[in-house]
């Protein structure tokens, strides 16, 4: 709501700032018209000036003009002066008009997509009637504040109580509202009311300078405001998608008690035999979210022509291992394959051998995550918090790395995140000739945007001669690797060399999509765009025919879809696959 309010405030004080400059040039009756000071809506009633010509007469005292020839010199005379006030009142109005553009165009800049909240630049509120009266009411606040501080300078100190004491009143009625529907029934008297004194004060104390230098103060404050709430906003978002909702820990905790509780026989799945089936279609899936896990299984096998040509290879870590192992021993993937593994079992994965792990385990990797320079503010942490994400010290995430290592006697797998969902059959990629390269995937990059220098530190010499920085970027979510060339072009290795040269952060900063540009820089297949459409994690414009036409459609972005911060509209896409009559399910009140 704050986000919003500060936008419309934005927005309000540009209009009410012209509105000022151009009152300067009405009269005191035609003033009165103003539904500000009247509490009334209607933009029909503009004030009308007719202008008469006067002289004055050393003898005759103040008359209407009888001589044709002195009327007709003084009209021109009258006309020059007119048309040089008009210019420099046109220079000071056009001076306004790019203040308030500029005002503008950087609240524009606001993420405005948190649903269910007011925006002026959401296409449901282009009927400027639809909320006109909470529009007006906020309007009256702000020439209401102005008017305080003008009646307390000039010690008009009855009227500057008279204006706090409507100020409250008027906050009250309008309480959280963003709509006219939403209103208190007492709003209405109350902007009459506070029109009654808006106009009280204006008669007192209209001062068309004053006014204007509180509003420009006023709309510079309110976009400072607007910044440092989209810095917050920020920060609580990246705070947010490292969250997990108690429902999915509760499904957790619930499943790992049962799961230990099972005898050693009744822990297998069945058809162990297709593991290592490489005339399969094979599936990578590491992550350590149930639910997650549970819709990329049930959404892939929904839309499989021939389920039993899958197979799922799950791995999580030791504190989800039960709850995975449970969830699907109880919810098997139809007459598909699964199993499921745990990343601490891999003793060969080590420090000795993984520079990640021997960075991580580092003094000075534990100092940048932990300990240094952390920020007192909301605001001024939003920029680095998103690199200490504890995804980043999971080598769940880096796992990606060593698939040759973790399925030795496959030739192909498909790569998938945890935050996808697969809308038709797969199978189609394994026929797609990747031409000797050795990753498939759907490039991200349009004509300036996610290209390799938006990732990179091109001022490094060893970024700068290996990489082209208009290169485009790719997608890491949906990916086909072709793991016999992967072993023979010694890819692993690659990624090992780039990330040991990455040891103090010099040459990207954290993650697993940078390093992996680098390691498949010019080893990567350009996939059609149909098969992997993303942005239904932070992007509220993609269009539902594109999502409809997708084979997979991707969350990435902090609005998960299990989080509360998820976007509505995009949400049922991931929630048809959940049953949310299931006993664990619905025993830790997990709901759409």
């Amino acid at each position: 709501m704050a986000r919003g309010g500060a936008a419309v405030s934005l927005a309000a004080l540009s209009f009410l700032l012209l509105a000022a400059a151009a009152t300067a040039t009405a009269t005191a009756a035609g003033a009165r018209e103003d539904p500000i000071y009247s509490g009334e809506l209607d933009w029909s009633r503009q004030p009308k000036l007719k202008l008469q010509n006067f002289s004055l007469n050393r003898e005759d005292g103040f008359q209407l003009l009888s001589r044709p020839a002195d009327a007709t010199r003084r009209k021109l005379v009258e006309r020059t002066g007119v048309r040089k006030k008009m210019e420099i009142v046109q220079q000071d109005d056009e001076a306004l008009v790019k203040l308030e553009n500029a005002g503008i165009e950087r609240s524009k800049a606001v993420d405005s997509a948190v649903l269910g909240k007011y925006s002026l630049w959401r296409r449901e509120n282009e009927n400027e009637k639809a909320d006109s009266n909470v529009r007006l009411m906020r309007d009256q606040m702000i020439m209401a504040r102005i008017y305080t501080v003008l009646a307390k300078s000039r010690d008009k100190l009855d009227l500057y109580q008279e204006l706090l004491s409507r100020i409250k009143e008027s906050q009250r009625s309008l309480g959280e509202a963003t709509a006219d529907s939403e209103l208190r029934k007492s709003a209405s008297e109350r902007a009459k009311a506070m029109g009654q004194v808006l106009s009280k004060a204006r008669d007192q104390l209209y001062d068309c300078k004053a006014i204007t230098q509180r509003l420009r103060a006023m709309l510079q404050s309110a976009d400072e405001q607007v910044r440092s709430l989209k810095k917050q906003s920020t920060f609580l978002s990246q705070l947010a998608a490292k969250t997990i909702p108690n429902g999915i820990h509760c499904l957790s905790m619930r499943l790992t008690i049962d799961y230990y509780l099972l005898s050693p026989e009744k822990r297998k799945f069945p058809k162990s035999e297709n593991l290592e089936d490489p005339d399969l279609y094979h599936y990578a899936l590491f992550s350590d979210n149930v639910l997650a896990a549970s819709v990329v299984v049930n959404s892939t096998i929904m839309n499989a022509k021939e389920p039993e040509k899958h197979v799922f290879h799950l791995v999580t870590d030791k504190l989800n291992f039960g709850a995975m192992n449970m969830w699907f021993l109880l919810n098997p993937p139809g007459d598909a394959a699964i199993h499921v593994e745990n990343v601490d079992d891999f003793k060969w994965l080590n420090s000795s051998y993984c520079p990640v792990l021997k960075q991580l385990e580092s003094a000075a990797m534990k100092e940048y995550y932990f300990k240094a320079d952390r920020q007192k503010t909301l605001s001024a942490g939003s920029s680095n918090l998103k690199y200490r994400n504890p995804k980043y010290l999971s080598m769940l995430n880096h796992l990606r790395f060593y698939l040759p290592q973790v399925y030795p006697k496959l030739n192909k797998i498909l790569f998938l995140d945890d935050d996808i969902v697969v809308q038709r059959d797969l199978t189609g990629l394994w026929e797609v000739d990747l031409n000797g390269n050795v990753n498939g995937a759907v490039e991200t990059c349009g004509e300036s945007f996610h290209r390799f220098d938006k990732y990179l530190n091109f001022s490094n010499p060893n970024i700068a001669q290996n990489f082209d920085p208009n290169a485009c970027g790719w997608a890491y979510g949906m990916n086909m690797f072709d793991l016999e060339e992967w072993k023979k072009k010694d890819i692993t290795g690659i990624y090992h060399r780039w990330q040991t040269m990455n040891e103090n952060r010099l040459l990207w900063k954290l993650g697993t999509l940078p390093p992996g540009l680098m390691t498949f820089y010019k080893l990567t297949h350009p996939l059609d765009k149909s098969w992997h459409v993303l942005g239904l994690g932070y992007n509220p414009t993609v269009e539902h025919s594109e999502i409809d036409s997708a084979a997979v459609i991707h969350y990435n972005g902090n609005m998960k879809p299990w989080l509360e911060i998820a976007m509505t509209k995009y949400r049922p896409y991931w929630t048809k696959y959940i049953n949310y009559e299931h006993s664990y399910v619905r025993g830790c009140k997990i709901s759409q």
